[in-house]
């Protein structure tokens, strides 16, 4: 019978091992992103205007602009409703968050 308890044991404990494991795997994965434009909501944008209108997060001023833009995982932006991985028409798509930009990890959502 303690036989049977410590085997039972160790399966369960190996179990909860490899889980832990591989959830931590699944974390330390870093999935590819890329810009959707199209589909943000007013104050969500992940940063810079397309047609540079503003230059920081959280800016976005209206609903579905097609100047602004959220990262999503590769492969989502065209199955949503609104999203192009294309700026609207006028748009510098390089722009961006980079190193100098003053306002870069702005995290406070207005709206």
């Amino acid at each position: 019978m303690k036989l049977k308890k410590a085997l039972t044991a160790g399966v369960v404990a190996g179990a909860v091992s490899l889980a832990i494991a591989g959830a931590n795997d699944a974390k330390a994965e870093k999935h590819e992103t890329e810009k959707c434009f199209g589909i943000v909501k007013a104050g969500y944008n992940d940063c810079a205007a397309a047609d540079k209108s503003h230059s920081c997060m959280g800016q976005a001023a209206e609903d579905g602009n097609p100047h602004e833009w959220v990262a999503v995982p590769v492969g989502l932006c065209e199955k949503l409703v609104g999203g192009t991985l294309a700026a609207g028409e006028g748009a510098d798509e390089k722009a961006s968050c980079d190193s100098k930009s003053s306002c870069q990890g702005k995290e406070d959502h207005e709206g």
